[in-house]
């Protein structure tokens, strides 16, 4: 019988438990079981590595010895079946690629990019309101790409492996039901719509609704905001006239509802694609990014008020 990792595991969990009993039931063995065992790794390793007291077991020099070889040993094989896990699946998947999206107008550019390069690649796609939750999962390889975004001021951290490009950073406007008096402006002052009722993201969804209350703040107001809802739900409480809310500046216009920039632009969001850095997008990733820009410029032009926006700030405009 050889020596495997399994022993070392098995010997390392004994030394931290302090008793075999304990070690068992951190092992999901039965005692008889784990002790059976200790004496056939003890044979094999041809020394006591433990003393059986009554207050536990106690390492023998041996036992220290053989510890701390183990210690040194485990994490570099742990390590190894990490990566090697990890690269099995990218090579098993290598023809699969998840996207995900928080709402933002890049999703739709980022996936004709992705078809248009890689296309015998298996492309789906889902979205949700939490860039951290999208971010967890492309970290974690449940995702090979995202579409996120972020405030100023609440960066998305980096994550290891995580490759994040920032498209641009654009201002944050106010959405009016069409009929409000507010809608007859050019630019809306932030003041002015602290007076009205707001339908505001759930705060669990992520942070915007912080965002924005941390920037009201500093009018020594706070929005009182009885509504929350996101996407189509919110923009039904705004055309029906029973609140105003924030948006980004590329929303287009529906029926409805009228979308004007706020005086002296205190809002900012940030467009952000993401991908592994050995990722199967890696190697068109300079042209992905290139094409999601292109896309992005386009829906920036078939947005009226967000057009005259840039055209009025070509210094803050950007891309």
């Amino acid at each position: 019988m050889d020596l495997e990792i399994r022993h070392l595991r098995v010997v390392c969990a004994i030394a931290e438990a302090g008793s075999l009993t304990r070690a068992a039931a951190a092992l999901h063995m039965t005692q008889p079981g784990l002790s059976a065992q200790l004496r056939r790794i003890e044979a094999m390793l041809g020394g006591t590595l433990f003393d059986r007291r009554q207050e536990g077991s106690v390492l023998t020099p041996f036992g220290e010895l053989v510890i701390g070889r183990a210690r040194a040993v485990l994490p570099g094989i742990d390590g190894l079946l990490a990566d090697t896990a990890r690269a099995a699946r990218r090579m098993s998947a290598a023809d699969r690629i998840r996207v995900g999206s928080v709402g933002a107008p890049l999703l739709g550019h980022l996936l004709l990019a992705v078809k248009a390069l890689l296309p015998e690649a298996h492309l789906t796609a889902r979205c949700q309101y939490s860039p951290g939750a999208l971010l967890d999962d492309l970290a974690a390889g449940r995702l090979e790409a995202a579409v996120l975004g972020d405030h100023p001021d609440q960066e998305l951290p980096q994550r290891e492996g995580v490759a994040l490009h920032a498209i641009v950073t654009e201002p944050v406007f106010v959405l009016l039901p069409a009929t409000h008096p507010l809608a007859a402006r050019d630019e809306v002052p932030l003041p002015e719509l602290l007076d009205e009722d707001w339908a505001v993201p759930r705060p669990d969804s992520d942070r915007t609704r912080e965002y924005w209350a941390s920037v009201c703040a500093l009018t020594d107001r706070a929005p009182f905001a009885p509504y929350e809802a996101e996407g189509r739900q919110l923009i039904e409480i705004v055309r029906a006239g029973l609140a105003v809310s924030l948006c980004q500046a590329t929303f287009i216009e529906v029926p409805g509802v009228a979308v004007r920039p706020l005086a002296e632009n205190p809002l900012w969001y940030r467009h952000i694609l993401a991908w592994h850095h050995d990722g199967p997008l890696k190697a068109c990733g300079t042209e992905i990014l290139r094409r999601v820009v292109d896309g992005y410029l386009s829906t920036c032009s078939a947005s009226p008020t967000y057009a005259r926006w840039r055209e009025r700030h070509r210094a803050e405009a950007r891309p």
